[in-house]
């Protein structure tokens, strides 16, 4: 897999990531720590972008 290709993966993931947190923050009955564990995750998948995107140049 191409760093680029892998790039978008993660940018899908992310979107993914993104529609989910949306959908809880507006459920009143989300668990605070369903909600924490998808910011969480959404970090992680940022941080990796990151750094593909550092090695790449």
């Amino acid at each position: 897999m191409t760093i680029q290709a892998h790039l978008d993966s993660l940018a899908k993931k992310h979107g993914a990531l993104e529609e989910k947190l949306h959908a809880a923050l507006s459920s009143p009955s989300s668990d605070d720590n369903e909600i924490l564990e998808i910011k969480r995750l959404k970090l992680r998948i940022k941080d990796e972008m990151e750094r593909l995107k550092k090695t790449r140049h």
